[in-house]
């Protein structure tokens, strides 16, 4: 595989070969495809625990279409803002 990257990525894996404890720049990406790794396991089981809390919660109830365009007011609002958004509620 070939990989293009930008002066900047070149220059911060430099930097982490050069100060840090990685031999070569094959170092440096494993260690970050670990961390996303880790990354992205953590968030599935923050979505599994948040997914089992919501089903031990109770029953559902519908809601009205009314406090759904609430809903989505608020969150339009929000984006308009520039509020950050939680992760929880996003797509």
């Amino acid at each position: 595989m070939s990989v293009t990257l930008t002066p900047q990525v070149e220059d911060r894996i430099r930097h982490w070969i050069e100060r840090g404890p990685y031999p070569d720049a094959d170092a440096v990406i494993l260690k970050a495809l670990e961390a996303l790794e880790a990354q992205e396991q953590a968030r599935f089981l923050e979505t599994r625990e948040l997914v089992v809390a919501g089903l031990n919660s109770g029953a559902g109830v519908e809601l009205p279409p009314e406090l759904w365009a609430e809903i989505e007011r608020e969150a339009d609002e929000a984006d308009r803002l520039g509020l950050p958004i939680r992760d929880e509620v996003q797509p």
